[in-house]
């Protein structure tokens, strides 16, 4: 069953609403500050520059289901990207993976698109490569909590394991 979810402009309630989400562990290192210090610090989406020229809201109907990143790089676009908690590991992954795809193509279709994710993120990296994307690069890189491995991968979408939305 294919889940449809729209790419909007992310609002400052939008923000707030994301850093205000509890992962659990091993997974609560990708919360944020709360709304308050990331404005003030105008880190990530608490620069309204960056909140405006990068990140989105992901909505499934009138339900903020997560946010992208499109980081612009040469030739690339980077995406990166999170899930409301409640939603994650519930089948909505590959969806929700493929409308962000779909915006970062709208957005710069002559890119290649990739992402990074963590090697021990069995159940993202299980999505990505559902969703079109192949490993193609593993190193270490620092990390606010110290250094850690990734893993690059880049999207294919004749590698898809799902027939391909676009």
């Amino acid at each position: 069953m294919e889940h449809h979810f729209t790419v909007e402009p992310m609002t400052e309630k939008n923000a707030d609403d994301i850093c205000s989400w509890q992962y659990e562990p091993p997974f609560d290192i990708y919360r944020f500050l709360p709304w308050s210090e990331m404005k003030l610090q105008g880190i990530e989406f608490g620069d309204p520059d960056l909140r405006t020229s990068q990140y989105t809201s992901v909505r499934f109907g009138k339900e903020l289901a997560g946010f992208a990143q499109f980081f612009p790089l040469v030739n690339v676009t980077r995406i990166g990207l999170g899930m409301r908690p409640q939603w994650c590991g519930n089948g909505y992954g590959v969806d929700f993976v493929k409308a962000i795809v779909m915006e970062a193509l709208l957005r710069a279709p002559e890119n290649e698109i990739d992402l990074e994710v963590l090697t021990w993120n069995k159940r993202a990296i299980h999505v990505y490569l559902r969703a079109g994307f192949q490993i193609t690069d593993e190193y270490e890189r620092p990390t606010p909590t110290g250094v850690a491995s990734f893993y690059c991968m880049v999207y294919e979408p004749s590698q898809s394991k799902q027939p391909d939305l676009f």
